[in-house]
């Protein structure tokens, strides 16, 4: 094999272990903020560590990929308002996904607002999709569904290591009994 023969060859294997790599990664299917506000005082390094923390989470419930949640969740994640039934730790939010899923198949999750500050990230976070599904007594006849929800994340070391949320149950309950 002659030398630009080699060299095209070698351009285009490396040309395919970036894309295979960016494939893997998935980052390509981060949710974007509509309105980011940032903490002037914190490193470009910390902002990007925070960010993707909150960023890979919000994939996770966008998505319904465990990957991302374990991409951003540290291992000894505590939810501060713990929803009753729900396990403690990391696994909680993954059995929580996996319900609402089977209520919400299509779930969409999309940033509004992000605000990183000192050690917290705060999200507005809009979610839609069709309840098709059953919850509790009342089936699904492929309703639209859209509510909010705010999320406060603590991160350290880039993981997300506490969360406290309010979800709009009665704007969701309302459009899931139409």
């Amino acid at each position: 094999m002659n030398s630009t023969k080699f060299l095209r060859y070698l351009m285009v294997l490396v040309f395919s272990l970036n894309i295979a790599t960016a494939l893997a990664d998935n980052s390509y299917l981060l949710p974007e903020a509509k309105v980011m506000t940032i903490d002037k005082s914190l490193l470009p390094n910390q902002v990007e560590e925070m960010k993707s923390a909150a960023q890979n989470y919000a994939a996770f419930w966008d998505t319904g990929e465990d990957v991302y949640a374990k991409k951003a969740l540290a291992e000894d994640f505590i939810d501060l308002n713990l929803p009753e039934g729900r396990k403690q730790g990391p696994e909680g939010p993954l059995d929580a996904s996996t319900w609402f899923r089977s209520v919400v198949p299509d779930l969409k999750a999309e940033i509004e607002e992000m605000f990183i500050v000192a050690d917290k990230v705060i999200l507005r976070l809009k979610f839609s999709g069709h309840f098709t599904g059953k919850m509790g007594e009342i089936e699904g006849k492929g309703q639209a569904i859209l509510f909010s929800a705010v999320d406060m994340y603590t991160i350290e070391d880039g993981k997300i290591v506490s969360n406290w949320h309010l979800e709009d149950n009665d704007t969701l309950m309302k459009q899931l009994k139409q």
